[in-house]
């Protein structure tokens, strides 16, 4: 049976390789024997450690140049892509400009600028990898969040820094449509796509937090955040063959948060 999830001789595009989430899903793939694709930002924020099978570019998400040339280089390189992971964000759909604003202080600039950072991103990605999937079919996995499922608890962030800012949510609750729309109108091409809804994964700067990291903990059924590790079980498996009947579905993993 687990040769049902080896990835071996697949190509895996990862948009938003190297951030805290993104690192767990290239290991994971590239542990199952895929050839990864890292795509990330252009900036020096995130750290690209040399792995095994993995293939690192920088790209200024924001550009549509640099977003096209990615696909072009992967074209080039191989010719197709086997599966898609979209897991990249920038500005404030990753949480930057706009983060601690109140609803009622939220500009334009921030809102525009936080939806078209993730939700915009997840479809234009979406729509360059169809041609490079068409003829063979393959997996798409949109990354998406508990939070665009459920809002977040104003009461538990105070000044802790980590506020969502509404673009977040609303992106991400967009991302699980986008998952279901695309699904629906690319399975004639034997092209599945789902999405993966991650709980609280915080990041090393969140857990220094010590209290608000229990005020997380206390949200989920099992009381504690997850370890970045435990996403890749559920990224493996949507885009091996272990789930060549799962189209439009999605797959939470955040300790029973959203389930109560």
């Amino acid at each position: 049976m687990k040769n049902i999830f080896d990835l071996s001789g697949k190509v895996v595009l990862l948009m938003g390789g190297s951030g805290n989430l993104g690192t767990a899903e290239t290991d994971a793939l590239a542990s199952f024997g895929a050839t990864v694709v890292s795509v990330h930002l252009a900036d020096g924020s995130e750290s690209t450690e040399t792995r095994e099978n993995v293939i690192h570019i920088a790209a200024d998400f924001s550009s549509e140049a640099e977003h096209k040339a990615v696909f072009e280089r992967v074209k080039k390189d191989f010719g197709r892509i086997d599966v898609l992971i979209n897991n990249a964000a920038y500005g404030g759909g990753s949480g930057g400009k706009g983060l601690a604003l109140e609803i009622e202080n939220f500009d334009d600039e921030s809102w525009q600028g936080g939806i078209e950072g993730n939700l915009g991103l997840t479809f234009r990605s979406i729509r360059a990898a169809i041609p490079l999937m068409k003829e063979r079919g393959g997996s798409i996995v949109n990354i998406a969040s508990m939070y665009g499922v459920v809002s977040p608890d104003p009461g538990i962030y105070g000044d802790s820094g980590s506020n969502s800012p509404v673009t977040y949510g609303v992106s991400k609750a967009g991302v699980l449509q986008l998952t279901r729309y695309a699904a629906a109108h690319l399975a004639k091409y034997g092209i599945r796509v789902n999405a993966v809804t991650p709980g609280p994964f915080p990041n090393e700067r969140t857990l220094a937090n010590v209290e608000f990291s229990k005020k997380l903990a206390d949200k989920t059924m099992l009381k504690r955040v997850g370890s970045r590790e435990e996403l890749g079980g559920a990224i493996v498996l949507l885009a091996s063959d272990a789930s060549t009947f799962m189209t439009g579905s999605n797959v939470t993993v955040d300790g029973g948060w959203t389930a109560w």
